[in-house]
């Protein structure tokens, strides 16, 4: 065994044998597996491994279409079988809402070219003929959809990184991981030791207890999880094809042809936690006793759909664990806090992503960033809030609800509340209707008579955002901005650190703000920040909330300076915007200091004491409008937010929430991180680049330099869409007249003010004029939208820069 490896897998199921796979097919052959019993153990070898390409999200999708892609040539370069059957997949919907989601699917997959199009009854009928298609409204087919081995797959990865030199040592559990002074691991066996500048945990069942060698804490639960497989069915027998799985999720069960038979699997309500402290460590090939009783009213489901179902006998039962993350995604990516460890766990459908997550993660470690922006399968969207007893809660309503659709703004109730605010109980007196931002509650509006729900088309509270969002343009509107991330840089190195990071050139005198970009490793936008200069040593930094973990990776890189601190004052800090016309009305009667546009014009800061609160004010909102932030101590919080809406209310204003935020921002032409920035855009493509000073040093400015001078391939833009009960909301696919695609949907809103369904999205470049006319898949439907040639709102900025 080796001594010294490029990287260390740990843990020999289908995600970690890809990962080595992919490892040494981007040129890393010096690489170990090591999997604490045989190949495939735990819970790899019960998968039913269904095979799909379709996702809510595009690039799972896309990551999932390269893996459905990959076993044909993954058998033809290793010569171990995959067990590949792809006889396609039927997709169901049996209601409005399901129908919505298959046809927003199939235009993404238009997008992309993925074969995925709509057949007829009848066209589905001669595809699987045991169907009862009674109810269904929409029915869609893949081609590609089928199933594979899953020990075929597993040992075809370790075939492919055998021949390129990996190494695989079963029966080899890992005892310990230590992080060494230099950023190196030693990873101890009892076969030996081996040390590694990266480990990566594919632990699957033990990641937790693989994770807690190296001092880390995963939010990670496992359940049980039951399908079965008939006898054999005489009309699947005298068949000379296979047949076709289907999708019905409305039914809340999975269906597909095994051998002559049926396989049929469930996610039932009746959820069944397993091993809540920690997996067995002798726990391998075993099974769970049968309990199809907990999944009854899911098989008789099935067996209205598929009646055959019901007249066949049970061949076989498998009662299996698999280990869920609260959100039912990845926990995927290196860990933050720590170099040189990354984590690919808490994977669910392995079999259709593991050649996607093993070639991002293949990436991430040999290039330092994945070709896809995958933030929302990043491990650092949680932090130490999730806890176990939120995990728990997550989880159970997860796997509850495996089949629900995930609409747009979606919020869900299990494990809340998880962080609050001193201000929470106040704020839920006023009516406010909370959603959850990096484990904060944060108020989405208020209107405590309407509450929250979710859909592809305009809910209820849609009127009650708008009022909040119109009350603010015509008067005044208080924000809770707590959950952006704050920071603090202080200390004599602050300016000269800030300035190593960021691609802007930090402001050089007390009271001057910049807005910068963060460059990734590919030269995209890892993020966008404003940096306020309070003191001649001290800079307040803010960015968005939910990547505040994120960003960790991009300020660590980055040495501080001797006697410089780096303090995040997220938890401490809480803040208001306040915003409208009447901002300065409502703060000028809670302060003495000077707020005329002279002493303290647009993008100016200071220190300031409002309505007897210490406050760090801000001359920016995000809303587009006239209007200040202010920062001040958590425990400020109630008594400041009281003496603001109150001054608001006497001016005809009052608290405003997230989603009218939503909207106000779409209205300015405002970027928002995480939806139009991405490490996946280039600043010439969301129009940052101007920000960058190529006359400075900065994070990641060769591979900035590397992609300036490109041609953009698509440019941000404006869209103003013909929509009357849905808007876009991000992920739509947007098309030229005659069908071809150009681009999508980064962001969308309503712009109550303006009167106009809006949307920021990306167009391929040659087609990014304004007044170019086009075509946006709302609801899977053709919306007609034109580029606009400026924000229906302030486009010059006068109302934003106000007046005196």
């Amino acid at each position: 065994m080796r001594t010294d490896a490029q990287a260390i897998v740990i843990g020999g199921g289908v995600v970690g044998c890809s990962i080595l796979y992919h490892l040494t097919k981007m040129g890393w052959t010096d690489v170990v597996l090591l999997e604490r019993s045989e190949l495939t153990s735990g819970s790899t070898w019960h998968a039913a491994a269904n095979i799909h390409g379709l996702h809510d999200s595009t690039n799972i999708s896309r990551l999932q279409h390269y893996t459905m892609q990959l076993y044909k040539s993954l058998e033809a370069e290793t010569g171990q079988s995959c067990g590949v059957f792809q006889p396609g997949s039927l997709y169901l919907a049996q209601t409005e809402e399901r129908e919505h989601q298959l046809r927003l699917q199939e235009a993404k997959a238009r997008r992309y070219r993925m074969a995925f199009h709509e057949v007829s009854r009848d066209e589905a009928e001669r595809l699987h003929p045991l169907v009862d298609f009674t109810g269904v409204r929409c029915i869609m087919f893949e081609p590609d959809g089928g199933n594979v081995d899953p020990s075929g797959v597993t040992h075809a990865y370790a075939a492919g990184a055998r021949q390129r030199g990996a190494e695989i040592h079963r029966f080899t559990p890992v005892t310990g991981t230590e992080a060494q002074p230099d950023g190196t691991w030693i990873v101890r066996t009892d076969k030996g030791d081996i040390r590694t500048p990266w480990v990566v945990n594919a632990a699957g069942l033990w990641a937790r207890e693989v994770a807690a060698l190296g001092g880390l804490e995963l939010p990670l639960i496992p359940t049980e999880h039951q399908y079965f497989v008939t006898e054999t069915i005489p009309e699947i027998a005298g068949l000379d094809r296979r047949l076709p799985s289907v999708a019905d999720r409305d039914g809340e069960y999975y269906l597909r042809q095994e051998g002559q038979g049926l396989l049929v699997g469930a996610y039932e309500r009746d959820v069944r936690f397993w091993a809540e402290d920690g997996t067995p460590q002798g726990f391998g090939h075993e099974l769970f006793p049968d309990d199809l009783e907990r999944i009854e009213d899911n098989i008789m489901r099935a067996i209205d759909r598929v009646p055959a179902v019901g007249a066949a006998g049970i061949k076989r039962v498998i009662n299996g664990p698999m280990i869920w993350s609260p959100d039912s995604a990845a926990l995927f990516g290196p860990v933050p806090e720590m170099d040189g460890y990354f984590c690919a766990c808490g994977i669910i459908p392995g079999f259709s992503q593991s050649g996607g997550l093993g070639k991002l993660a293949a990436e991430w470690m040999v290039e330092g960033e994945p070709t896809l922006d995958l933030f929302g399968w990043d491990m650092a969207r949680f932090g130490a809030w999730a806890g176990k007893a939120f995990t728990k809660a997550r989880v159970g309503d997860q796997y509850a609800h495996r089949f629900k659709i995930h609409f747009p703004g979606e919020e869900r109730d299990a494990g809340r509340p998880v962080r609050t605010r001193p201000v929470h109980a106040d704020q839920k007196s006023l009516g406010a209707v909370f959603g959850l931002n990096y484990g904060w509650e944060h108020p989405l509006y208020f209107d405590a008579n309407t509450p929250d729900s979710a859909g592809f088309t305009r809910q209820p509270w849609w009127e009650s955002v708008g009022r909040e969002a119109r009350m603010l343009r015509d008067h005044v509107g208080v924000i809770d901005i707590s959950n952006f991330a704050k920071y603090r840089v202080k200390g004599p190195g602050a300016e000269d650190w800030l300035n190593a990071v960021f691609a802007s050139r930090m402001p050089t005198k007390v009271g001057r703000s910049c807005l910068t970009p963060l460059i990734g490793r590919r030269g995209g936008i890892a993020g966008d920040f404003t940096v306020t200069r309070l003191d001649d040593q001290e800079f307040w930094v803010i960015g968005s909330g939910m990547a505040e973990r994120f960003h960790q990776r991009f300020f660590r890189a980055v040495p501080l300076p001797e006697g410089t601190e780096f303090t995040s004052l997220t938890e401490a800090v809480a803040g208001f915007n306040v915003a409208g016309p009447r901002a300065r009305d409502v703060l000028s009667g809670l302060t003495n200091a000077d707020l005329s546009n002279a002493a303290f014009p647009f993008f100016r800061s200071g220190r300031i004491t409002v309505a007897g609160v210490d406050c760090v004010a801000l001359r920016v909102s995000f809303t587009g409008d006239f209007g200040w932030e202010l920062h001040a101590a958590e425990a400020d919080q109630p008594r400041l937010y009281a003496a603001l809406i109150d001054a608001a209310r006497r001016h005809d204003g009052g608290p405003v929430g997230s989603r009218a935020l939503m909207s106000l921002r779409v209205e300015k032409g405002y970027g928002s991180w995480g939806r139009d920035y991405s490490p996946e855009y280039w600043p010439q493509e969301c129009g940052l680049d101007g920000l960058i000073r190529a006359d400075k040093d900065f994070l990641n400015k060769d591979a900035w330099q590397a992609i300036r001078d490109r041609p953009a391939r698509d440019r941000m833009v404006m869209l103003r869409i013909q929509a009357v009960d849905a808007d876009a909301t991000g992920g739509e696919p947007v098309f030229l007249a005659d069908g071809t695609p150009v681009g999508q949907v980064s962001s969308g809103a309503y712009g109550y003010s303006v009167g106009m369904s809006l949307a920021l999205a990306y167009v391929a470049a040659d087609h990014a004029a304004p007044g170019t006319e086009l075509s946006v898949a709302i609801l899977g439907r053709p919306h007609r939208a034109v580029i606009l040639d400026a924000p229906p709102f302030d486009s010059e900025g006068k109302r934003l820069r106000g007046a005196d």
